[in-house]
């Protein structure tokens, strides 16, 4: 099986969600022994060997709205389609929408819906009828969560289509810390933080969690870099947070050992741009009670409000507060979430279960009887949220 994997960034050039999902994705499917391809955009022309996959990189003569365009990428595909049985896009990334509708490629494409498009609303207006095409010739549709297909407007006249695979991270590619790195970190920042892990952006709610630590002492550690990086850095300068600390971007073994040390993970994003929270699967790994917001994505399908951790309502610094101030005052109830965190990504969660279920997909696609429903978007086991009481106290959250 070879798969051509088409999509604007990669993890070694960005370590947002969907570059994660992607990377764990080949990582899987290599070694269920599938071939994998991917064609995205870099600073140059080259290709990269990858265990993973063999990866074609092409510079981009124009971004618009945060959307690259190549025309080398476009003069490249013909060949590289024609080496491959399956294209897998991940959506959003109008370019590749244009550049397939153009090609009209014979090979079935699947698409992972990763989000809505939330900022550029204007803009969306215009891409509908390309965006609406693109779905009508895919074969399927993957989102990543059941909350996500009930809750997306976008989603729905496709509801035949869909079919649900949740994010998995594999284990292997998370080593426990070296003890002279998981030292440097307990005598530089001690334990017991709240960490965040992350690409700082519009719709991650840094502002919303800065707001929520004022006139407090509750510790937090931000790790990531971003377009909102400086202007948050001012925000808590502003606010006087010399307990919220900025480490910026940090190699693996140094997020893995904040990991280790943390209270909790918090991840206060407030907008539907988010549409997952791979770094909630990363403290779930790690057996922390994770802190989310109720904003009907894929943040609630991996955070159980009362069960793994708190969900609060979105923009809501007083409820983020109380949430991060609970689990300070009762240690013992937060390790009970994290444990049952932990238990829930073990359950639900794992990579190679995640690159089973696309194999199969890929292998359905390929069938001429795949025009029929291939599922009902439903949901992994016990993974329906009970509707959040938005509360931090343990009586209050179950």
């Amino acid at each position: 099986m070879r798969v051509l994997h088409i999509y604007k960034t990669y993890r070694h050039q960005g370590f947002g969600g969907v570059e994660q999902l992607m990377s764990e994705l080949c990582h899987a499917t290599t070694d269920l022994g599938v071939s994998n391809t991917i064609a995205t955009i870099g600073r140059r022309r080259e290709v990269l060997h990858h265990p993973e996959a063999s990866i074609h990189t092409f510079p981009a003569e124009l971004t618009l709205a945060s959307n690259p365009f190549s025309l080398g990428m476009y003069r490249a595909l013909p060949a590289l389609m024609r080496n491959a049985d399956v294209i897998h896009c991940q959506f959003p990334w109008p370019t590749a929408d244009a550049m397939l509708g153009l090609l009209r490629p014979s090979q079935p494409v699947v698409v992972t819906y990763n989000s809505d498009i939330v900022r550029q609303r204007l803009l969306l207006k215009l891409y509908r009828p390309l965006m609406r095409r693109f779905f009508d010739r895919a074969r399927v549709l993957v989102a990543t969560s059941s909350n996500y297909v009930r809750t997306s407007q976008e989603l729905q006249p496709y509801r035949h289509k869909v079919r649900v695979i949740p994010i998995g991270l594999s284990p292997q590619r998370y080593p426990a810390s070296a003890p002279d790195r998981l030292a440097h970190w307990r005598s530089r920042v001690g334990e017991g933080f709240f960490l965040f892990v992350g690409v700082m952006r519009y719709y991650k709610g840094l502002h919303i969690l800065l707001d929520a630590c004022a006139g407090t002492q509750i510790p937090v550690l931000i790790v990531g870099a971003g377009p909102t990086e400086k202007e948050l850095q001012r925000q808590a300068k502003r606010l006087g947070l010399a307990h919220v600390r900025f480490l910026g971007q940090l190699p693996e073994e140094d997020k893995i050992a904040l990991l280790e040390l943390c209270r909790a993970v918090v991840f206060p994003s407030h907008l539907r741009a988010e549409a997952f929270g791979v770094s909630l699967l990363e403290g779930a790994m790690f057996g922390k009670p994770l802190i989310s917001a109720e904003i009907g994505t894929g943040s609630s399908f991996v955070n159980l409000h009362g069960q793994t951790g708190i969900v609060v309502p979105p923009s809501d610094p007083a409820a983020l507060r109380e949430a991060m101030l609970s689990l300070l005052a009762d240690p013992e109830w937060a390790a009970s979430m994290g444990r049952a965190a932990r238990e829930r990504y073990l359950r639900h969660f794992q990579a190679r279960e995640m690159g089973e279920a696309y194999l199969q997909l890929y292998r359905e696609s390929l069938e001429p009887a795949c025009a029929k429903p291939l599922t009902e978007p439903g949901a992994v086991p016990g993974s329906e949220p009970a509707a959040p009481s938005y509360a931090g106290s343990r009586s209050d959250a179950g």
